[in-house]
């Protein structure tokens, strides 16, 4: 068997606000419950599992990789939304997008401060 990477956890201070968030943000189907966790699946079979913690977050990075049509859509449930974004992970270009490898990409903050990334085209893919 190939290694895929099959789920990973998402610490929260309200995990169904931040899942019902990322779910809304990206156009995925509405978190599902198992145990302890709200369970976001991407299109690739992978899930975020968020999970309410008390303790410190530490700030994560997640990068979804999207079609042309997908960023459209995801990028006006933004701008609806008044939500700030980046052309870069460092926050030095608000109000940008980038164009890496000629697609195009941004990052924003989910509810907990993890920063979330949407892009087009994987980094290296033009070479």
């Amino acid at each position: 068997m190939a290694v895929q990477l099959d789920h990973t956890i998402v610490s929260a201070r309200d995990g169904r606000a931040s899942a019902t968030f990322l779910a809304e943000i990206l156009g995925l189907a509405p978190p599902t419950s198992f145990g302890p966790f709200l369970v976001v699946e991407v299109d690739n079979g992978v899930s975020l599992d968020f999970l309410d913690t008390t303790d410190e977050i530490v700030t994560q990075h997640y990068a979804f990789l999207i079609g042309e049509p997908e960023f459209e859509q995801i990028f006006a449930r933004i701008s609806e939304r008044g939500i700030a974004y980046w052309a870069d992970p460092g926050k030095t270009r608000p109000g940008q997008i980038n164009h890496g490898d000629g697609g195009r990409g941004f990052y924003f903050d989910d509810l907990n401060g993890h920063r979330l990334e949407v892009l087009t085209r994987r980094y290296g893919s033009s070479r």
